[in-house]
């Protein structure tokens, strides 16, 4: 005389479904789910994984990580931001403390974008987090520095001797 439980076992071990009464693990899932209307979908409900944009983009909020790419894509795509003719003719140098510094091609093109500075800045606030960039220090090209080393003299006149 076989117990129930040993007839149970015995039955498992030797591979047949239907083992134990109720069929194998992966048939009792399937009928379950399909009494329940399905398999479970991506849902709000907590039990399903969170879509990985979702999670990115909360994530860069939490690790502050919104002004760093900000400034990023200001000095990378700064054509795309301000527009190819402006782009052509100045360069972001820097943005420190809210204030971008810019530097022209000439002095004519920093004073033109010194005038143009009100749209400029408008173009890259509508680009960039609110408050990222609040002043405009545009300047010209710089001129070479003649001090070299150590030893130099105040006052001095410098290099002109060597134009001619």
């Amino acid at each position: 005389m076989v117990s129930g439980a040993l007839r149970s076992a015995r039955a498992m071990s030797s591979g047949r479904p239907g083992a134990r009464g109720r069929g194998s693990f992966a048939t009792r899932r399937r009928r379950n789910a399909a009494q329940a209307g399905g398999y479970s979908g991506a849902r709000p409900d907590g039990r399903d994984p969170a879509r990985l944009g979702d999670i990115v983009g909360t994530s860069f909020g939490e690790l502050g990580w919104v002004a760093p790419l900000a400034e990023a894509r200001l000095m990378s795509q700064w054509a795309s931001v301000v527009g190819p003719e402006i782009a052509g003719r100045c360069h972001p140098v820097s943005l420190v403390d809210a204030e971008l510094r810019i530097t022209a091609e000439s002095t004519a093109w920093a004073t033109q974008l010194r005038l143009m500075a009100p749209q400029i800045l408008g173009r890259i606030s509508r680009e960039l987090p609110a408050g990222m960039v609040r002043k405009l220090i545009i300047s010209g090209p710089s001129a070479p520095s003649w001090k070299h080393g150590p030893w130099s003299m105040r006052g001095g006149r410098g290099a002109r001797d060597t134009y001619g």
